[in-house]
């Protein structure tokens, strides 16, 4: 068992502080504030393991933390977690950089030279980034046998290689099977996973249906 927190509490952070409950792990959900309606939900959802608190106290709280918080958001969310309450830990993150300004589709509000995962590690030297499980939609990030019994590929990438070993562990038991997770490399590949998003969305615009993926085949 061990202690996760979930920034963020949209559908992706729903989903994924719930699996970590199924799994065992204890979870705190984080917020701007301590009163969200959506984090006191989670809360009361499975008292003695699943918790609610800002982002700072979830941070606090965790051995990894999921980022999943809007993109254009993200930098700001870590900095009221604090440094000291990231330092020396695992963020896995999910989130992606959308831009809806302009309405859809979006674009990426960073990219080509450089992505928001690496943003984060430049921001926070001490945070050991993973970028994670951006590439899918949320149901299948939690349950990748849903498609193809699971048979399609997950990427990974970080400049640590024993916290990117932690963290595809964790996805292993989300159901991933260990031939599918991809390690693409240092957190500079956080440009190619987090581009794939504008052709993630066009292809969930042309079928309607976010239950779908790609798998690497060579």
């Amino acid at each position: 068992m061990a202690k996760i927190s979930v920034l963020g509490t949209g559908n992706v952070g729903n989903t994924i502080a719930g699996k970590c409950i199924e799994l065992g792990h204890q979870v705190m959900m984080g917020s701007r504030t301590k009163d969200n309606e959506k984090a006191l939900s989670f809360a009361a959802s499975n008292p003695g393991n699943s918790f609610n608190g800002t982002f700072a106290e979830a941070s606090a709280f965790s051995e990894i933390i999921f980022n999943c918080t809007q993109g254009l958001a993200t930098l700001d969310v870590l900095k009221a977690a604090g440094e000291d309450n990231l330092k020396g830990k695992i963020l896995i993150d999910v989130s992606n950089p959308l831009d809806f300004s302009n309405g859809m589709p979006p674009t990426l509000s960073v990219c080509n030279t450089s992505s928001l995962g690496e943003e984060i590690q430049k921001a926070f030297p001490d945070l050991k980034v993973v970028k994670a499980l951006n590439t899918t939609w949320c149901g299948i990030m939690v349950n990748p046998r849903m498609i193809g019994d699971g048979d399609h590929s997950t990427f990974i990438c970080g400049n640590d290689d024993t916290a990117k070993q932690e963290v595809k562990a964790v996805l292993m038991t989300f159901g991933w099977h260990e031939k599918n997770i991809l390690d693409l490399g240092d957190i500079t590949a956080a440009r190619g996973m987090e581009m794939y998003l504008p052709l993630w969305l066009r292809i969930w615009g042309a079928t309607k249906n976010g239950a779908f993926n790609v798998k690497i085949v060579s």
